[in-house]
């Protein structure tokens, strides 16, 4: 193995000439933000691994299994290992909550790649860094060289498997729940399915919603038939290879305006919004538990509570968690431990998964689970499925949704929800 610092270039051209099957893009697409430093390319991953049931222990014993001898010495955090993903329903499966849907067909609880041959773009320095085998750096170099484009996506046929009537009908038997003292809050959601046209190539449908909707976390991770493509704004969980982890969980939204002076309106008053604050008080307490049971006592802090940030189509509130692990223990016990994450089930978490699944129209599948680098020195980055279009074989799927407590209006969660889904269901119109 080597490294090599290569001549800078764009990540997402780069991404264009070199796509294909076994192709993960990790892309911190949002220029200027704070959690836009680094993205990568894995290419060509040595083992992958479709992933079932005890899914956090498969992963474990797999990366033992093929972790080298010794560690590159590379500039970026990532220094080769797992890409890939654990979906919502495998995550619910493990943490003991049944379902009454079918998983979706074609799509694995989860899917991982092995990757030791990669590029790394450094935003600040505009560097562009490889590690791989020589061998096949004269090879990456000249398709880098090449021009290259991306066909235009197919028209695509969005059906909704919830129309908005039902969707209000439901909404009400969730504050029902609330009433009842069964949750305080639950993560409601709504599904759009389209079939799969020739030309709609996971790399077109992620170039196409970088452009519509760019995100600190994009990412386009692509198996043979099957993979993500994501513009998700939201952290999971960040490990560093000493213990010490991050989450930035989201709950709270308040649509962009055009008009600069409207614009900081909308932000402000999310700031002080009393019912988009306490959600994300319930969430960051909620993961403060979970947290509770892999990290050393002490160790967990709220240095940001209630921050605003800004996004493409919302402004987010935005909490950060911190801990450190207990000795002893690593990312698959994090990982075990909080999916699924508090900001997409609710409070408390397992009756609110039991709520979301009466509720929903069908399984979620990938959505609302986590994306993750898991590196062979112990670190990870993740972020949580949303934003995305899940790709099988023959079909697309597109979801989003909201947190919903006994404050919430069944419209404005609605309409809410559709602000969120706007990019995906746009792909494919022009």
């Amino acid at each position: 193995m080597i490294t090599a610092q290569l001549p800078w270039m764009a990540p997402e051209a780069a991404f264009a000439a070199l796509a294909g099957p076994g192709v993960a893009f990790l892309d911190s697409a949002a220029p200027g933000g704070p959690r836009s430093s680094v993205s990568y390319i894995g290419l060509k991953p040595h083992a992958t691994l479709a992933l079932g049931s005890a899914p956090y222990a498969a992963l474990r014993r797999w990366m033992q299994v093929h972790r080298p001898a010794v560690l590159p010495d590379w500039p970026l955090p990532f220094k080769g290992g797992a890409i890939g993903w654990l979906g919502y329903d495998a995550a619910r499966a493990a943490a003991g909550v049944q379902t009454r849907f079918l998983s979706v067909p074609g799509l694995p609880g989860g899917w991982f790649g092995l990757y030791t041959t990669l590029l790394g773009f450094d935003y600040a320095a505009r560097t562009l860094h490889y590690l791989g085998p020589q061998a096949q750096l004269a090879d990456i170099t000249a398709r880098l060289a090449a021009p290259s484009t991306t066909p235009a996506l197919p028209a695509i046929a969005w059906a909704a498997e919830m129309d908005r009537a039902t969707y209000l009908t439901r909404h009400e038997r969730l504050r029902a729940y609330i009433a009842a003292g069964d949750v305080y809050q639950a993560n409601f959601t709504l599904r759009f399915t389209a079939p799969r046209l020739a030309g709609a190539t996971l790399p077109a449908l992620h170039l196409a919603l970088r452009r519509l909707s760019p995100a600190p976390f994009a990412a386009c991770i692509q198996a043979d038939s099957f993979g993500l493509a994501s513009a998700s704004p939201e952290r999971f969980l960040r490990l560093h290879p000493d213990g010490r982890m991050e989450s930035r969980p989201i709950k709270g939204t308040a649509p962009r305006h055009e008009n600069p002076a409207q614009d900081a309106a909308n932000a402000a008053a999310l700031a002080q919004n009393t019912k988009e604050r306490a959600e994300n008080l319930m969430i960051t307490d909620l993961l403060r538990n979970d947290l509770g049971q892999v990290c050393a006592t002490g160790s967990i802090q709220v240095p940001e509570l209630f921050a605003v940030e800004p996004y493409a189509q919302a402004h987010h509130l935005v909490s950060a968690v911190t801990g450190r692990l207990k000795p002893g223990l690593d990312a698959f016990d994090l990982l075990e431990a909080t999916m699924p994450g508090g900001s997409i089930t609710g409070a408390p978490k397992r009756r609110a998964m039991q709520v979301i699944d009466e509720l929903e129209a069908g399984p979620r599948g990938a959505y609302c689970g986590a994306m993750a680098w898991i590196g062979f020195d112990g670190a990870m980055d993740s972020a949580i499925i949303i934003r995305t279009v899940t790709a099988t074989a023959d079909t697309l799927y597109a979801q989003a949704g909201g947190g919903i407590t006994w404050d919430s209006s069944a419209p404005a969660e609605y309409e809410e929800a559709m602000l969120k889904i706007f990019p995906l269901l746009a792909l494919g119109h022009g």
